[in-house]
């Protein structure tokens, strides 16, 4: 394992707290979903309006499926192709998925970062899965080095993790909602997504 202090991150989230931490678009902002306080502070943190729900990022894939419907047979073949990686799946939730984080919605983006510090972020976490969002105030560009993150953050999020030298790329992820056999772009990021497969 690359991360140190792995015993005081699972404390910071198991008690409420929020992290920062590297993955391989931009830098995320992210606790546990369980944490209606954390996501609350999330909120605050980011100055976020209460419309913009958080998404749901793991380590694999199996340890967000407890949190959405099952998945259609388009967004299965989008997750073998695409995950891990920069496409964030937006589908139906299930009831585990809290509507704190949703903004209300039915619906919950679910993704598998490609980056191994975020990896070993997710093994320590209990749950291996943090509900997130990027690691800046609303409306300001998304941070892209530790630096920034430290810039953004410092202060507001209880612990900012080292990115350890794996960096991320700098551009966000692509935002594609899944309905029955429909797909429907949100976000143009750093994948293209080819809507014919």
């Amino acid at each position: 394992m690359i991360i140190q202090n792995a015993e005081k991150i699972k404390e910071i989230l198991e008690n409420d707290g929020v992290i920062a931490y590297v993955t391989d678009t931009v830098w995320g902002l992210g606790c546990l979903p369980s944490s209606e306080k954390a996501v609350k502070k999330i909120y605050e943190i980011k100055k976020r309006e209460a419309q913009k729900p958080l998404i749901l990022m793991s380590n694999e894939t199996y340890n967000l499926l407890e949190y959405v419907k099952p998945i259609p047979k388009i967004g299965c073949r989008l997750i073998k192709k695409y995950f891990p990686g920069a496409l964030t799946l937006v589908l139906e939730k299930t009831d585990k998925t809290p509507y704190y984080m949703t903004s209300n919605m039915e619906t919950v983006g679910i993704r598998v970062p490609d980056n191994e510090i975020f990896k070993e972020i997710c093994e320590i976490a209990p749950g291996h899965v943090l509900a997130t969002t990027s690691a800046n105030l609303s409306h300001q560009p998304s941070a892209k080095t530790y630096e920034q993150a430290l810039e953004n953050m410092q202060g507001l999020a209880d612990m900012i993790i080292p990115d350890y030298g794996h960096i991320c790329k700098g551009l966000e992820s692509t935002v594609c909602g899944v309905f029955g056999d429909e797909l429907k772009i949100f976000r143009q990021g750093a994948i293209t997504v080819e809507l014919t497969i």
